[in-house]
């Protein structure tokens, strides 16, 4: 009985190596964050290392994405990521939701939300393991972006209406 349930379980995990999510890599940059505001080369490279595999519209895949459920685990991740903010289609956000997706920007890298530890867990992602001085710069980049829209927007315009 165990043997079977062993050869069951076996065939299950074959099959389901044929099944993948669709990869996250359009790379369309028509609506990047980078089309409205100044992104340093500093910045970016960190945008890049840290943000951009879930925050993005290209993910760069490591070589464990091949194998199932790891696939669909990472999928469910670059998704939800996307969902709550995206780069790539940053500037399609209405002026008050881009002035709120820095502050939430500023607040979860201030709270060591973000990165993710299962991103950074066993050193995978060395580089996005981000130091005080570059979380200081990512916060800093923000809030400068947040003061460039409340010098360029009337106040009412940068708040988030009730719904």
């Amino acid at each position: 009985m165990f043997k079977k349930i062993l050869i069951g379980l076996l065939v299950i995990l074959v099959i389901i190596q044929f099944v993948k999510p669709e990869k996250n890599l359009s790379d369309d940059q028509t609506h990047s964050i980078e089309m409205k505001y100044p992104v340093s080369g500093e910045v970016k490279e960190l945008l890049r290392v840290a943000c951009n595999d879930c925050h993005s519209n290209k993910t760069a895949y490591p070589w464990y994405v091949n194998i199932q459920p790891v696939a669909w685990f990472l999928d469910h991740h670059v998704q939800e990521g996307k969902r709550e903010l995206n780069f790539s289609t940053f500037t399609k956000l209405p002026v008050a939701v881009q002035n709120h997706k820095f502050d939430e920007i500023i607040e979860m890298i201030e709270e060591r939300e973000m990165p993710l530890e299962s991103y950074t867990f066993f050193g995978l992602h060395k580089d996005a393991d981000l130091s005080d001085q570059q979380r200081r710069i990512l916060i800093s980049w923000a809030k400068q972006q947040m003061e460039m829209l409340k010098n360029s927007y009337p106040a009412d315009s940068l708040k988030m209406k009730r719904r």
